[in-house]
């Protein structure tokens, strides 16, 4: 199936390791070009090598922290200076929390509000202008399924990837007719490096079936998603064959959604 993404630019967000490397991969081998964003340079460089190397398409690598004003700006800046402009961003940076809301400080509120949301805000204005004049083009914001069935040791996740998804659709609104589509991807449980090295310090040599509990626990399937299956719905959404998807929230966890 022709996707149509050859030759588009993507910009992706934590996108070098776990889900983000996947969703590269995955938009890599359908042509696209590539902006890998990442805290530590040294990985974002190497990423950005192997896809180039694996796939064939040009990748930038940006080391930037996008939770900041100024790492968000050196995304929009570094992307135009590679590309000239953009035709697909995807706002996957983030991370879970650990804490209870009478003892989480204002930093730790306001540390995760500009991670999963204030960078989405940035990147969105900051790269959309140029989104606009090649025509439009797709933006996607990998949430949670927390975002409506939150889990009670991660309150300020719950709430921050809630504030995302309603982000998501009212910028959708706003630019539906400048033909940029944006969705959310609310994932639930999928095995990233920072599940196993949880895993790890938790129960030992026992990670494994630490995991598969927390996979009972959750219902559904009864198993953790792979990068590369969510990576495939992310993909997919990016393509023309989803042209008539705008303001929506998708879910991708294996039947763990406990409401309809």
């Amino acid at each position: 199936m022709d996707l149509n993404l050859r030759d588009k630019v993507a910009v992706i967000t934590g996108g070098t390791v776990g889900i983000g490397y996947a969703i590269a991969g995955g938009l890599a081998a359908e042509g696209t070009n590539l902006v890998l964003v990442g805290r530590n340079r040294e990985r974002a460089d190497d990423a950005a090598a192997q896809i180039a190397d694996k796939f064939g398409v040009i990748t930038t690598a940006i080391a930037a922290d996008v939770a900041t004003a100024e790492g968000c700006a050196a995304v929009i800046a570094g992307t135009h200076k590679a590309f000239g402009g953009v035709d697909i961003l995807i706002n996957n940076a983030g991370t879970g929390s650990n804490e209870t809301i009478a003892e989480a400080d204002d930093a730790r509120w306001q540390y995760y509000w500009d991670l999963h949301v204030m960078a989405a805000v940035r990147l969105a204005r900051g790269l959309m202008p140029a989104m606009k004049q090649r025509g439009g083009g797709v933006i996607l914001h990998n949430a949670s399924i927390c975002a409506v069935q939150p889990l009670w040791y991660e309150p300020i996740y719950n709430t921050t990837k809630a504030a995302l998804m309603m982000f998501s659709k009212t910028l959708a609104n706003e630019v539906v007719g400048d033909n940029i589509r944006v969705n959310t991807i609310n994932p639930g449980l999928v095995l990233t490096p920072d599940w196993v090295k949880t895993a790890k310090q938790i129960a030992g040599d026992n990670w494994e079936a630490h995991l598969q509990g927390v996979a009972n626990e959750a219902g559904g399937m009864k198993r953790f998603a792979t990068p590369e299956e969510l990576a495939n719905f992310f993909v997919f959404m990016c393509s023309d064959k989803a042209s008539y998807s705008t303001g929506s929230t998708y879910f991708v966890d294996g039947g763990w959604l406990k409401t309809v």
